[in-house]
């Protein structure tokens, strides 16, 4: 099993959609969400996804595909 740290950033309705329920639906990814903040038609959250490598890869890139931003994070999210 592999982890990545990442930030996705929704805009507009994104804000409304459950992509990351999605993304654990889609895929066989778990979820921890470390951070998040959502106002004004913007919002974003860091995660932590584990999983198998490919389907980390094939779980962001449909992320993507959806229209949210995705960062890789490097370091401790936790502050």
């Amino acid at each position: 099993m592999s982890k990545l740290r990442v930030t996705f950033t929704f805009v507009g309705v994104l804000v409304q959609e459950p992509v990351i329920w999605r993304l654990s639906q889609k895929f066989a990814v778990k979820t921890n969400i470390r951070r998040a903040d959502v106002k004004d038609g913007l919002g974003w959250v860091t995660l932590e996804l584990e999983g198998e490598e490919i389907v980390l890869q094939q779980g962001i890139e449909w992320v993507r595909s959806t229209g949210t931003e995705v960062e890789l994070v490097t370091g401790d999210v936790i502050e």
